[in-house]
Order: C-alpha cells, then sequence, then structure tokens
C-alpha cells in the first residue's frame, strides 16, 4: 500500500507518519485550524472541497477519507461519484457551485486564475475570508495528494474504530496521540 519498505502491506496514513514524523504537528494544527474552525463554509463543504481537490487529482486515499468526512458532516451521499464531486448537486447551497468551479480552476490551471473568478465569487455571495478559506483548502489538499501519491498510498484504510460520531467529535490533531 505504500511505495516504503519499511511500512506495513496495509496501513493507515499514520503508519506513514510513524515513520516520517518531520512535519506532521503542524500539518495536523494547519488542518484544525481550515478544516474544523470557524468558516463561512460548514465543515462539511470544507471536507466537501477537500475531497474535490483529491478527485480532480486522482488521490484515491485523499478522496476516500475526505468523502467520508463529508458525509459525517452532513453531505448527501449523492453528491459524490467514483472519484468525482457534483457541484451542482441540488443538496448543496447554490453558492457551492461557483466556490468548486474555483477549487476546479486552481487544482487544474492555478496560473489561470483571474479577478474576474474572485469577483465572480464575491458577487455570489462568498467574503474575502470565505474564500480565503476556499484558497487554502484547496492548497493543503493539492500538498496531501502529492505527498501520498508520492509516497505510494492509493488505498484508504479507515482509522480503527472510526465511526461519524467520532468524526464530528474529533480534530485532525487527535492522531497525533495514534504515533506514540
Amino acid at each position: 500500500m505504500s511505495f516504503y519498505p519499511s511500512l506495513p502491506e496495509k496501513h493507515h496514513l499514520v503508519a506513514l507518519w510513524k515513520r516520517f514524523p518531520k512535519g506532521v504537528q503542524p500539518l495536523l494544527a494547519m488542518h484544525d485550524a481550515l478544516l474544523r474552525e470557524d468558516s463561512e463554509l460548514s465543515i462539511g463543504e470544507r471536507e466537501l472541497s477537500a475531497a474535490h481537490v483529491s478527485g480532480l487529482n486522482r488521490c484515491n486515499y485523499c478522496f476516500v477519507a475526505h468523502r467520508r468526512y463529508a458525509k459525517a458532516f452532513g453531505i448527501d451521499e449523492e453528491v459524490f461519484g467514483d472519484m468525482e464531486v457534483d457541484p451542482g448537486h441540488p443538496s448543496l447551497r447554490p453558492r457551492m457551485a461557483p466556490a468548486l468551479a474555483y477549487v476546479e480552476k486552481l487544482t487544474r490551471t492555478p496560473h489561470a486564475a483571474t479577478q474576474a473568478d474572485f469577483d465572480g465569487l464575491i458577487a455570489t455571495g462568498w467574503s474575502e475570508d470565505g474564500i480565503n478559506d476556499i484558497i487554502f483548502v484547496t492548497g493543503i489538499y493539492a500538498l496531501m495528494n502529492r505527498m501520498l501519491e508520492g509516497s505510494g498510498m492509493k488505498v484508504n484504510v479507515a482509522p480503527p474504530g472510526f465511526s461519524p460520531e467520532k468524526a464530528r467529535a474529533g480534530h485532525y490533531s487527535d492522531m497525533l496521540a495514534m504515533l506514540d
């Protein structure tokens, strides 16, 4: 399940972080700040955005994980296809469609982002803070997708005891306890 011969064949991301702990603590703190602290986007919408980036990047590991979290935080299962998100699904707030279009542009062609794109988000009701959250979630998942793909992590193994209730009660930094 990874390119590293020092890791077990089937493992969760935590095994990778145990083996290579450098930078994990601030990375998880950033996840908590971007995906769990107050935002104009719900937690489910931010997890949906992470799944969208991951689907666009064809990172199965992250797509499966963030689809799981998005559903735990109230995103309808029907929003998700096989490695894809339906940005226009009727269960989503209407302004999520332009937000997810911006996520797609930043993922596929970041150099092509324009003032008009930004202004379009403002016109649909997003604040600068909300847009910044959209940008940062997109960025951290570009990083995470490359970390997982570069490590050969293709198949997501749910953390032991995962449940939607535990997901809603926890934070990303809770995984630090699993590293000891």
